[in-house]
């Protein structure tokens, strides 16, 4: 069986960061983007805390698919099974500097979120406990303040 292009990224150097995973084309002819929301150097910074991980996924889905802007163009945000980062399926052509403002915006409001978790009852998740606020809003803050705000080339271009 042929290696799929994600296992062919050498993970030893990759950096934290928005990378370009896939750009895939439909039948129909309309462009799909898989961006690669990398937030933590993977076997080098220890992964986000599953519990963290799964707060950060009610809460990106829930801003992005009700962002004015955006929520047309989002097709899915979800965890990274290695917890090292999320993964952001978008309609549309857009390169990850397109994206970074979106992604500034999209961790600043979980930095800063408090309340309830959108979708955290029993009736809406299948593991609605199993979620940790104040863990997702520091792992949010972090990637925010050390990666987004001051994102380069080197974050933004997956290393060859």
């Amino acid at each position: 069986m042929e290696k799929i292009a994600s296992f062919k990224i050498n993970h030893l150097t990759l950096l934290r960061g928005i990378y370009l995973s896939r750009r895939d084309i439909t039948p129909e002819g309309s462009i799909i983007c898989t961006f690669d929301i990398r937030m933590t150097e993977p076997n080098r910074q220890d992964a986000i805390d599953p519990r963290a991980l799964h707060a950060i996924e009610h809460l990106a889905a829930t801003y992005l698919r009700n962002h004015p802007q955006w929520k047309s163009h989002i097709i899915y945000w979800g965890p990274m099974g290695c917890c090292t980062g999320n993964y952001l399926i978008v309609s549309g052509e857009y390169s990850s500097s397109d994206i970074l403002p979106l992604m500034i915006d999209t961790f600043r409001f979980i930095a800063d979120y408090t309340g309830e978790i959108p979708g955290a009852t029993p009736r809406d998740c299948g593991n609605y406990s199993f979620m940790d606020l104040d863990a997702a809003r520091n792992a949010a803050r972090t990637y925010l303040e050390e990666v987004l705000l001051t994102a380069g080339p080197a974050n933004l271009n997956y290393p060859d």
